[in-house]
């Protein structure tokens, strides 16, 4: 792997010397052009194709390990990449490149009656810190977005990834020299462990803001533990509900794609609450459609009977987000019970009804308090390319500063602007 050199400076440096590199490259990204930063982007999505040869085997090493680790198969899935998934990379990348560059906009303004101007306007955080596991597709993704929003980003991408991200981090590195922009803007601190992990989670002052993605104890971890601000993405325990008027046609496409199209995702459903008056007719060909694909039913005692090899669902299970083929599967006698259902067990991050009923389908978009509520459609549009975004952050499922796909926007803050010509206050 000769070709990849980038991250090769920063071996000898301390974790302490690499956030500090990463908060003095922050100030050069705050002040980047648009075009400076599509430069080193454009060479992110080249260089991602043309490393193909690097990074490949040094994927198939981490997945290797992984096997022998006994890492799930959710998240081998994700772990893994492909020739065409480094493809969708690059593309992702590029469609970033195409994005509005927010760093400067105008949010509000106004002008006083003595000719004081006032204006807002989005600046970058300065330092992204980012903990995640086996997901080298953050690796691209986060540092793209950080870029173009005019942030450095310090990455620990987890052991099990460790050698694809290497490969990745480099080929990142090496495209912001490329581009006449620092390589210290991009840092992995994956070589200090956990340790490391503990130390960016305190490392106030040098890191602005810290975004977890991964299981639900790794996110709870950082939440807990860190004294750097957070900006939460949650586990993805996902709601279908198939109301009484629901088409059956639907039902099943809608289902079977939020489930089956790639269950390792936190967008892909866990629960299917079933009206009582529609289990009849929409159980057998919806869990039909489910069983030929593989998915394991895990069936409460009303929706046993139409449920053929089932499992009995259980407390846990409502509350698991499974990430593979299992489904839990619960039938309601109303609305009401499918919404109090949601509140109980959901992680606010995307929730889905289907229904021919305009009243419900309202009442269920104001009632329900998730990231992201649906009607009619599969939960697995909730991600920032199909909104739009390009490459995501992740789907935060708090409620301060950003709320559902994190894309641009969402990395900058804001600052007050004021123009004066010599005027003070009375």
């Amino acid at each position: 792997m000769s070709s990849i050199t980038g991250a090769a400076p920063t071996a000898a440096l301390s974790l302490q010397e690499r956030l500090a590199a990463a908060k003095t490259a922050s100030r050069a990204l705050a002040t980047a052009t648009t075009e400076q930063k599509n430069r080193a982007l454009r060479a992110i999505a080249d260089g991602v194709l043309a490393a193909s040869a690097d990074i490949l085997p040094a994927n198939e090493l981490d997945l290797a390990n992984g096997r022998e680790n006994g890492l799930s198969t959710g998240l081998l899935d994700r772990l893994t990449l492909t020739p065409a998934r480094l493809q969708g990379l690059a593309d992702a990348v590029l469609e970033v490149v195409a994005l509005t560059d927010p760093v400067g906009q105008a949010v509000r303004g106004s002008a006083l009656p003595n000719g004081v101007k006032i204006t807002e306007v989005r600046v970058p955080f300065g330092v992204v810190g980012a903990i995640y596991e086996a997901r080298p597709n953050v690796t691209i993704d986060i540092a793209a977005l950080a870029i173009k929003s005019g942030n450095a980003a310090v990455l620990r991408g987890g052991s099990a990834a460790i050698e694809t991200n290497r490969v990745l981090v480099g080929v990142i590195r090496e495209a912001l020299a490329s581009a006449g922009l620092p390589a210290e803007a991009v840092q992995t601190i994956d070589d200090f462990g956990r340790e490391g992990a503990a130390e960016l989670m305190t490392a106030r002052g040098l890191v602005d803001v810290l975004i977890p993605r991964g299981s639900a104890d790794l996110i709870q971890a950082v939440v807990t533990q860190s004294t750097v601000p957070v900006i939460e993405t949650g586990a993805g325990v996902v709601h279908i509900v198939l109301d009484e008027s629901a088409r059956e046609d639907w039902a099943v496409d809608i289902v079977r794609n939020a489930k089956v199209q790639r269950p390792s995702v936190c967008n892909a459903v866990e629960t299917v609450l079933v009206h009582r008056a529609a289990a009849e007719r929409l159980l057998p060909p919806v869990l039909s459609a489910l069983r030929e694909s593989g998915v394991t039913i895990h069936a409460d005692e009303r929706s046993r009977p139409f449920a053929r090899e089932s499992v009995p669902v259980t407390e846990e299970d409502y509350a698991t987000e499974h990430m593979s083929l299992d489904i839990s599967v619960k039938v309601v006698d109303d609305l009401d019970e499918a919404i109090d259902h949601i509140r109980r067990y959901s992680t606010q991050h995307t929730e889905s009804i289907i229904t021919n009923d305009l009243a419900n389908a309202e009442r269920f978009l104001a009632e329900v308090d998730s990231a992201v509520v649906m009607v009619n459609a599969s939960t697995r549009f909730t991600d920032g390319g199909e909104f739009g975004f390009g490459a995501e952050v992740g789907i935060s499922t708090q409620k301060l500063h950003a709320r559902g796909p994190m894309g641009l926007p969402e990395l900058t803050s804001t600052k007050w602007i004021v123009r004066g010509s010599g005027q003070i206050r009375a």
